[in-house]
């Protein structure tokens, strides 16, 4: 669930980047604006992939438990 907005902000930037290749290729000024919001959705992704890591909590032997499904049981009960 957590990886569905990072999923989300790629395609979003794959999105703007293909917008960007058709006004390149039509030589319209604006296109470079597409490029920097292409950027922005990639680095946002990227920061969203990588948060699930940043967040993980550790057991008392030290290993981090990284199974969303059981994390939301942890936390339910």
């Amino acid at each position: 669930m957590k990886l569905q907005k990072a999923v989300f902000a790629i395609i979003l930037g794959v999105i703007a980047l293909v917008v960007y290749i058709i006004l390149a290729t039509n030589d319209q000024p604006a296109g470079i604006y597409a490029l920097e919001i292409a950027g922005l959705f990639f680095m946002i992704g990227a920061i969203l992939f990588l948060y699930p890591l940043w967040t993980a909590k550790e057991d008392e032997r030290g290993n981090v438990e990284l199974d969303p499904e059981k994390q939301e049981d942890k936390e339910i009960k």
